[in-house]
C-alpha cells in the first residue's frame, strides 16, 4: 500500500515557483519522526538524482544544481515533507519522488511530474 503521497507538481514557466508536498499515510505515520527525508527526481533514460535531504534533527543538504533555489522542510505534526522550488529552470523538468529512510526501512512515493517550459 502507498505510504507516501506526493502532490503539487504541474506545468510552470521558467522562472516560476512550485511547492511539492508529500504526506505520510498508514503505518509510516507511527515511525515518521525518526526518519530522514529526501526528495529525488528522475528524467526518462537517466538515473534517479538526489535533490535535497532533511535529517530527523532538521539538518538540510542540497544538490549543487538546486542550491539557493529549492528549500526542503518537514512538519512532523502533519507527517509531511515539502519542497519549495523557486526560479525554476527547464532542466528541473522531471518526476519528483519523496523518500523516507531509517529504522531499517525505506519508503517511496509514487512521484509527481514537474514540467518547466521556456
Amino acid at each position: 500500500q502507498v505510504q507516501l503521497v506526493e502532490s503539487g507538481g504541474g506545468l510552470v514557466q521558467a522562472g516560476g515557483s512550485l511547492r511539492l508536498s508529500c504526506v505520510g499515510r498508514r503505518a509510516i505515520t507511527s515511525v515518521f519522526n525518526p526518519l530522514h527525508l529526501a526528495w529525488y527526481r528522475q528524467v526518462p533514460g537517466k538515473q534517479r538524482e538526489l535533490v535535497a535531504t532533511v535529517t530527523n534533527s532538521g539538518d538540510t543538504n542540497y544538490a549543487d544544481s538546486v542550491k539557493g533555489r529549492f528549500t526542503i522542510s518537514r512538519d512532523n505534526s502533519r507527517k509531511t515533507i515539502y519542497l519549495g522550488m523557486n526560479n525554476l529552470k527547464v532542466e528541473d523538468t522531471a518526476v519528483y519522488y519523496c523518500n523516507a529512510y531509517g529504522t531499517g526501512s525505506t519508503y517511496w512515493g509514487q512521484g509527481t511530474q514537474v514540467t518547466v517550459y521556456s
